[in-house]
């Protein structure tokens, strides 16, 4: 039988970053494709649930250290490398090795206000497709992202309900995005952000913020507020 986490949330936050912090030690200097220690290693350790262990182990694989292979294990991934293609949040968490879920918490059409307007180009009180989901990596809440599209560009697009990708249904329109403007900064969740992402209200979080153009036409601006936890932004830079 499991042990159970007789704690409080904050006391159990602890416990998960201590496995955390300790796996993070074990395999820094460990080759790529050495395994990590077992969640049963790891639960007879600490003295924590396997939720527990899980958790910390999922911060690790969205940092890209460690990696899941169907019916084999976790190991330590290879160093994150780039493509130069653009990925959106599906094909990304995919690339990590999880599984990656959308709920949609709001899809309707609306009138762009200034701030909106202004990013896509169009005018004040345009129609625009506001889309909020909730994204979630191995089941784990990861972020949740509002999307503003051009709805001009886009006729019917919620007709028949959403899609499971954004960046697949605007592939299918030929409207994929070719370069994207991107800003991130550090912040503190606000109370409606701390809700749906089940963190405290101030926790840290990551704020991304997308301007996507295809062959120069804007087709959408996102929002993005990320669990500080459970998502690691990787960029490779060169000098050319």
């Amino acid at each position: 039988m499991e042990p159970v986490d007789l704690v409080v949330p904050r006391q159990r936050a602890l416990k998960h970053v201590q496995v955390r912090e300790h796996v993070r030690g074990l395999i820094e200097a460990q080759p790529p494709g050495s395994a990590a220690p077992s969640e049963r290693e790891l639960v007879a350790r600490f003295g924590v649930a396997r939720m527990t262990v899980r958790q910390a182990l999922d911060a690790l694989v969205a940092e890209g250290l460690l990696e899941r292979i169907p019916g084999r294990g976790t190991f330590v991934a290879q160093p994150p490398r780039t493509s130069g293609r653009l990925t959106s949040f599906t094909e990304e968490i995919r690339r990590r090795g999880m599984l990656p879920e959308s709920q949609t918490l709001l899809a309707r059409v609306e009138q762009a206000g200034p701030g909106v307007a202004r990013a896509l180009d169009i005018s004040p009180g345009d129609p625009v497709l506001h889309w909020r989901r909730l994204r979630r990596a191995d089941q784990a809440i990861v972020c949740v992202e509002d999307a503003y599209l051009n709805e001009v560009l886009l006729p019917g697009f919620l007709q028949h309900g959403t899609p499971t990708s954004l960046y697949e249904a605007l592939a299918a329109r030929g409207l994929r995005p070719t370069e994207v403007e991107d800003s991130i900064s550090a912040d503190r969740a606000s109370a409606d952000e701390a809700a749906m992402l089940e963190v405290a209200e101030g926790d840290p979080v990551l704020r991304h913020a997308r301007r996507a153009v295809s062959d120069g036409r804007i087709v959408e601006v996102s929002r993005t507020c990320y669990r500080h936890d459970r998502f690691t932004v990787y960029l490779q830079l060169n000098d050319r």
